[in-house]
């Protein structure tokens, strides 16, 4: 454990709620692999709250934080800059204070893409399709879109809830409704890369549910993967796997992102062995509800 000093860099997540977030066992765990003198706390903020919280990190020497929701749009409104990422999907999830200022970055879309990396999950080339049309989806289409996808379409209950994709995407995409079984059965007819961006089938009231898709239809290829990491085998990913496609679970995401941030603040490359190590201990421990 670090010993906490006067010179102790200090950095935080600011969230609400944040009681049970694996984030500090990840990042203080680097901090202590690479012998650097920072610590990481867990900062509860209420949503009117957010813009003084901004002000007193800075005022009380915070080096950086990490925002989670419901802030990560809200949050837009009291930072100095924006990094390009950062404007493009419309959100934040982490903040580097230098000099009294500060600025906005967002490491969950790259995370995504470089979690794919790391399991060997071809992107470039590659035909999109996202279930969900909410933030994370957003996150997730920038990252997959600047790691050279070949189109990205959006299904989703609301579709208009996807006015986003071009802003985020720099490209040309496809937005369709899940009610419109034909048009959305032949987008996964050409689909390479399948990925769940809704909370359904998180731990919780939405536990063992799964989207309703035609699995019939789907290229026997496609890869599925799910943003979700509690529980890490969803139902959704059980389906694919049960129907012979290849699946990929959802604590990459957050494990890269966290590592993206580190590396922003420290200028270090991210020990990722220990992030995810960190992490894989903390879902085992905290268990699947």
């Amino acid at each position: 454990m670090t010993t906490i000093t006067g010179h102790t860099k200090l950095y935080g997540l600011l969230g609400w709620p944040v009681g049970h977030t694996a984030s500090p066992a990840m990042q203080n765990a680097a901090f202590a692999a690479l012998q650097i003198d920072a610590a990481y706390v867990p900062l509860a903020v209420e949503p009117a709250k957010i813009g003084n919280a901004i002000n007193s990190l800075i005022t009380l020497g915070f080096a950086g934080a990490n925002v989670t929701v419901p802030h990560k749009v809200e949050i837009m409104s009291f930072v100095d800059e924006l990094d390009e990422m950062a404007r493009r999907i419309g959100a934040v999830n982490t903040l580097v204070f230098q000099e009294g200022r500060a600025k906005g970055y967002n490491t969950d879309a790259p995370g995504f893409a470089a979690s794919l990396a790391r399991r060997q999950v071809a992107v470039q080339g590659r035909r999109v399709v996202l279930l969900g049309a909410g933030g994370a989806a957003r996150a997730v289409a920038a990252g997959l879109a600047e790691a050279g996808a070949a189109s990205i379409a959006v299904a989703a209950r609301r579709p208009e809830q996807a006015d986003w994709l071009e802003a985020a995407t720099g490209k040309q995409g496809r937005v369709v409704s899940l009610g419109a079984a034909a048009e959305a059965g032949a987008l996964l007819e050409e689909c390479d890369l399948l990925v769940q961006c809704t909370s359904l089938g998180m731990a919780g009231k939405s536990l063992g549910q799964c989207p309703d898709i035609s699995w019939e239809r789907l290229k026997n290829d496609a890869v599925c993967c799910d943003i979700v990491y509690r529980p890490l085998q969803t139902a959704f990913l059980q389906e694919a796997a049960r129907r012979g496609h290849r699946t990929v679970t959802g604590e990459g995401m957050l494990a890269e992102q966290g590592a993206l941030a580190f590396e922003l603040w420290t200028g270090q490359t991210a020990p990722r062995e220990v992030f995810y190590a960190k992490l894989h201990d903390f879902l085992q421990e905290s268990g699947p509800g």
